[in-house]
């Protein structure tokens, strides 16, 4: 495809974001909704562009995630509103872990006011985040440290989870795919994740609404393990038929 040079902007948006809407397209390129739209659809149709409800992003690998600070700047905003919308759902005086990603290290920072939490945690950011609360304890998992995100991961950190079972798991995800399935990238962090899931009595999945149809090579578990998801727009079909078949409670964030 030869890219006009509105369209090579366009893709440089994307790639520097990673994923944004339509609307937001239309607004940073002074052009018109219709416009984007038929841009997008040429762009997809040549693998340039992936296409999800409402939005582009980069077309998805299954087997490596983008970098971390790539993740950190994806969907920004909706991580905020989720990890509200998370932290005015946890009470004070329990017990948590959080794992690996941007969205609960959103939700860390959203935490920072509580009080009495005992939060166990694989990722050295959260760790760092929540450690500056005075009134809340901060328990670190032991194992092998992922310099590119500062996740921890391996056989030690499965055995050391194994000792808890905490009140609420809060945890991300790379994708959801229309059979259900939570999906990730590294098989040594889903492992950790896979026991988080059994070492809970609720697990809290927080998810923004790119992460629906993302495809990824290693399956975490199924919305069946999940009891609440936190999310920022309507799931697209045929999540909410998958959701209510699963007892999944829908938490929308404002």
């Amino acid at each position: 495809m030869n890219s006009n040079p509105r369209q090579i902007t366009l893709l440089k948006v994307v790639q520097e974001l990673g994923s944004v809407s339509v609307d937001q397209l239309a607004d940073k390129l002074g052009v018109t909704l219709q416009t984007v739209r038929r841009d997008v659809q040429r762009m997809a149709e040549t693998g340039q562009l992936t296409r999800f409800h409402g939005g582009v992003r980069v077309p998805s690998s299954t087997t490596e995630n983008m970098g971390h600070q790539q993740r950190v700047n994806l969907n920004a905003d909706a991580k905020t509103r989720i990890a509200r919308s998370v932290a005015a759902a946890v009470p004070n005086d329990c017990s948590l872990i959080l794992n690996i990603g941007t969205t609960t290290e959103a939700i860390a920072r959203a935490l920072l006011q509580h009080k009495g939490l005992r939060v166990i945690t694989n990722n050295l950011n959260v760790a760092a985040t929540l450690s500056a609360n005075p009134h809340s304890e901060v328990i670190v998992v032991g194992g092998v440290v992922r310099g590119r995100d500062q996740g921890i991961v391996g056989e030690a950190a499965v055995d050391f989870i194994r000792q808890f079972k905490v009140d609420i798991a809060l945890i991300g995800i790379s994708g959801i795919e229309s059979d259900g399935s939570l999906r990730d990238y590294d098989y040594r962090e889903v492992k950790v994740s896979q026991t988080i899931l059994t070492h809970a009595r609720e697990v809290w999945l927080a998810a923004d609404h790119s992460k629906f149809n993302r495809p990824a090579m290693v399956e975490v578990g199924n919305l069946n393990n999940i009891d609440h998801l936190f999310t920022d727009a309507p799931p697209p079909e045929p999540f909410a038929a998958l959701l209510a078949e699963a007892q999944v409670q829908l938490h929308i964030a404002d």
